[in-house]
């Protein structure tokens, strides 16, 4: 049996597919492995989309292309080099795609498409193919059920169609998590009424359908099936019938059913909703182009007048025929202008869309085109002042790799691009994305040109997925480094410099004033809002103009920062995902989003911030004194940590590490619930007479250690093997060992203590503190005093903390969260979670799929073309939302720069208020330079008003 069918024979692999595995479901990825995808055309769009449905994972794909490279294709191909001038596109293209993933199957045709060689596919797609092969391939995949895509891209212009039949079943339309919510009261009528907690207000809407679990008293809904809903308001909606059922009592989750949907075909989906009969026109041109090309064997010469006229006449026939009367004639001559470019850019946005039709089409997941789309960013041709470009400007120039691009903008424009100096800040998967766009453009690739790209990260396996500038060999090397030597390969001409630094305050020494200075722009390819925020500031601090994108799963979002002219990226208003109230984490839980958190709080207590603690203490004799500057509250903790760690519970051996473990499920999953139980019965009233077990809070059980249980062994074994590798004693996987020690060990009995008090809000959290504050200051004078005494037999020892990586299933980190989590779960009768599920929430994984990514990545360049030409007018510019699970693009004008004014009257400063802006300009750029301390408001402040001690009064 050969390696691929081995392979094909196996599970997923979830090392790989980890961040597409949360976009895409394994029913769904299991269904694209068993799809055999047809790619016709292998100019940068056709590449583009094999690349893409690649990385995604489907069984096979066939790259078909009778046609040979030339000069033009360079603009957007980028694995095609000019050694592959003259041979075929597809054999030339076939190597490299086949290296981007292991489990698919690629292979190249340079035949004609035949219907027996048709036939072979479920999905086949037709790239920049004339329109009498559009007809007769779509016809005979209709007819033989046959998912259809044409993508086809004319410069700034693109179309993608879709046919996947009469009518298409969809099994997740958005593919967002199922809506839950906890239930507070269900009553008996018609319809029924269920009232959620007022936790937080519900998100289902008409239509749901829900199933009902754990309901007490009125348990005819738990096994009803779907049901149903309408909403009534924030915290409740209808249901079915219930006055016939039993009296409800308490409890209960409802959770919505994502129910398959047949879809039939539509018409036209909308872009960017601003021009709306802009691409109905588009609709009617490029019609007309395939008549054209028909006619004369090519496409209207670049800026030729007499063509784009001659195009408009043959869209004004087609406008009879349809009896279409609103044809934006202006839009069909840019069209004819542009109509013999290629742009990398515009390939990369409609490759991304395509290729991700041919995701739902394999796996039935997200909702399909129904059935055009037309896109189009002819605001990036020059803007008025800027001059008309002439046929001489863009015509073909002999030998060289950006034609497809000069018969666009012109070659003046692109002797501009290769002199640009950019800044790209993130080499992952935008990074990469946006590399291969700089090197088909000519990004900086002449005399005193440069890109300076900087990531701090190692590549990892998880990464292949979607950073395609990587490829296993590169696994463990520095993702900026591989990525400027992948970037060269595809234009010899680029200049890159690859730095892994952070950008942040504590590297203003390397990216100074200077260094802003010297740059044209800056593209953010980041993973969180602060360095966002961060860099973003920079930018505004040296006025240079900024691109910034990201991605989460399907959805994705960009954002251009013109000095000056649009609204700057600005200070985190998010606030990040919302904070679970501690007293919810410790004895509340009631989502496993609570137990997987505290599973996570548990890790870096115990494996890794009480380790570091420990090191600290025993390097640093002044550790105690700062960790008492800390406050009561949090020295008694931290100080208690080391003294454990350091005396009773530091053990000799394997063993007693396995007798730690076995002490600590003890603690956890029976002592702290019996604790719980005891200062809060189950029969337990509020002081209004409700159950105080209920709604949100879920009353726990106590768990009974069995070795029989595989959870429990899971959290035995995960556990021990992290307290062992702490200390650094070697542990063991053999569970018969460990079972056998376990038999051992005698757990101390536990009898609750009345004088315990547990806080039941966080508010009651912080009084208690307070109250202990006399207590803790003794506590604390003990343990300095216990800490002081402390010998080591050897004074080198230091420990070895734990960085949590989700990613290493050999390093035991998911293993004691998972088991961890659902233990406290079971606790609870919360329903458990997966591993993969786990590593999701614990691990705080962005979902991320290729073709997101590349469509982000190409709006981001569109918007470059604008910022290298000067555009000042803010309507050219766009900021994008998309969401290719649901067919959403809002691609929409920037927001004004604010104004400010800095005087009563703005044009008249007095003396204090000049020298004031000056002096703070000053000192801005000073400490940006030289980066002499931390530049910060409250600094420049200081030092102003030491050296002109003026009367605030006189300053605005």
């Amino acid at each position: 049996m050969s390696f691929l069918q081995k392979m094909a024979q196996a599970d997923i692999d979830e090392g790989l597919y980890s961040r597409q595995l949360y976009v895409i479901d394994h029913d769904a990825m299991r269904r694209m492995g068993k799809a055999d995808v047809l790619i016709a055309g292998m100019r940068g769009l056709g590449v583009e989309i094999a690349k893409n449905v690649i990385l995604a994972g489907v069984r096979s794909v066939t790259i078909q292309d009778e046609g040979v490279v030339q000069w033009r294709d360079l603009s957007s191909q980028f694995y095609l080099k000019e050694a592959d001038l003259g041979q075929n596109r597809a054999l030339c293209s076939e190597k490299q795609l086949s290296s981007l993933n292991v489990y698919v199957r690629v292979s190249a045709w340079t035949n004609k498409l035949d219907e027996d060689f048709l036939s072979k596919f479920q999905v086949v797609v037709l790239t920049n193919s004339p329109l009498e092969e559009q007809l007769h391939v779509g016809a005979f995949c209709h007819s033989n059920n046959i998912k259809f895509i044409v993508a086809d891209t004319r410069g700034l212009c693109g179309q993608l169609f879709c046919d996947f039949g009469e009518s298409f079943e969809v099994r997740d339309t958005n593919g967002e998590t199922p809506v839950s919510a906890m239930i507070a009261h269900i009553s008996k009528d018609n319809p029924g009424i269920v009232t959620c907690t007022d936790e937080e207000s519900h998100e289902f809407t008409d239509g749901m359908f829900v199933n009902f679990s754990e309901i007490q008293g009125m348990t005819e809904l738990n096994s009803y099936g779907p049901i149903e809903i309408k909403v009534r308001g924030s915290y409740s909606f209808s249901i079915c019938d219930t006055s016939n059922f039993s009296e409800y009592v308490k409890g209960g989750v409802v959770t919505e059913v994502k129910q398959s949907e047949i879809l039939n075909p539509g018409l036209v989906e909308m872009t960017d909703y601003g021009k709306t009969q802009r691409h109905l026109s588009l609709h009617l041109a490029f019609q007309a182009l395939h008549r054209f090309t028909q006619k004369y064997s090519r496409a209207p010469h670049p800026r030729s007048q007499a063509g784009a006229e001659e195009l408009v006449a043959i869209t004004k026939e087609l406008c009879k025929d349809a009896k279409f009367d609103e044809l934006d004639e202006d839009a069909v001559r840019q069209l004819s202008l542009v109509a013999s470019g290629d742009l990398a850019p515009v390939s990369a946005f409609i490759g991304g869309l395509a290729a991700q039709e041919v995701v739902k089409a394999c796996s039935g997941k997200f909702t399909p085109l129904r059935q055009w789309l037309y896109f189009d960013a002819l605001e990036c041709l020059p803007q008025e002042n800027d001059g008309v470009l002439s046929e001489d400007a863009c015509a073909p120039v002999s030998y060289n790799r950006y034609d497809g691009q000069i018969s666009v903008f012109g070659s003046a424009f692109q002797d501009k691009l290769k002199k640009q100096n950019y800044f790209l800040v993130g080499a992952g998967a935008i990074g990469c994305e946006l590399l291969k766009n700089f090197a088909l453009i000519g990004l900086g690739a002449g005399e005193g040109g440069n890109i300076t790209v900087t990531d701090m990260d190692s590549i990892e396996r998880s990464n292949l997925n979607r950073q395609f500038l990587f490829h296993s060999k590169d696994i463990g090397r520095l993702k900026s480094e591989v990525a400027a030597e992948s970037v060269k390969e595809m234009n010899p001409y680029m200049n890159i410099t690859a730095h892994q630094n952070r950008v942040c305050p504590e590297t203003e020494e390397v990216y100074t004033h200077s260094f802003y200075s010297n740059l044209d722009g800056v593209a953010a390819a980041l993973d969180n809002v602060d360095a966002r925020v961060y860099l973003d500031q920079c930018c505004v601090r040296n006025k240079k103009p900024m691109l910034e994108g990201g991605t989460l799963g399907s959805k994705g979002h960009t954002l251009v920062v013109v000095p000056h002219l649009t609204e700057s990226y600005g200070p985190s208003t998010s606030g990040g995902q919302k904070a679970i109230p501690i007293c919810t984490l410790k004895n509340f839980p009631h989502r496993i989003e609570h137990t997987l958190q505290w599973a996570r709080d548990q890790f870096e207590g115990l494996f890794k911030q009480t380790a570091e603690n420990v090191n600290n203490f025993l390097s640093d004799p002044t550790f105690v004194d700062r960790t008492v500057a800390r406050g009561d509250v949090e020295a008694v903790e931290i100080l208690e940590g080391v003294y454990r760690i350091l005396g009773e519970e530091w053990p000799q051996n394997w063993a007693d590490c396995v007798s730690w473990a076995r002490r600590q499920w003890e603690t956890l999953y029976n002592n702290q619930i019996k604790q719980l139980l005891h200062c809060f019965p189950r029969d337990q009233v509020t002081s209004s007479g409700l159950p105080f077990w209920m709604g949100a809070k879920r009353c726990p059980d106590p768990l009974t250690f069995d070795t029989n249980n595989t959870t429990h062994m899971d959290f035995i074994v995960a556990a021990a093997n992290l307290y062992g590798q702490i200390y650094g004693i070697t542990g063991s996987r053999n569970r018969a060992d460990i079972q056998s020690i376990l038999q051992g060990i005698k757990v101390p009995e536990f009898t609750p203590k009345s004088s315990v008090k547990i806080a039941v809000t966080d508010q009651e959290l912080k009084e208690e503190n307070e109250e202990r504050k006399e207590e803790d200051k003794v506590k604390l004078e003990m343990l300095k005093e216990k800490l002081s005494k402390l010998q080591l037999k050897d004074q080198s020892f230091r420990m070895h903390p734990q960085e949590f990586e989700k990613d290493d299933d050999s390093n035991f980190h998911m293993d004691y969260i998972v088991a961890t989590s659902n233990l406290r779960a079971e606790n609870y009768n919360i329903p458990t979670a997966d591993r993969h599920k786990s590593k999701l929430i614990a691990g705080r994984i962005i979902p991320a799929i290729a073709t997101t990514t590349a469509a982000i990545a190409g709006l981001m360049c569109l918007e470059l073309y604008k910022l290298v030409q000067g555009h000042q007018k803010i309507t050219s510019y766009r900021n994008a939302y998309i969401n290719l699970a649901t067919q959403y693009f809002v691609l929409s004008q920037p927001c004004v720069a604010p104004t400010y004014t800095v005087s009563d009257e703005a044009t008249h400063l007095s003396p204090s208020n000049m020298l004031f802006i000056c002096f703070i300009i000053t000192s801005f750029h000073m400490y940006s330079e030289k980066s002499v301390l931390k530049c910060n408001v409250k600094t420049v402040l200081s030092e102003f008003f030491f050296y002109f001690p003026i009367n605030t009064k006189n300053l605005h």
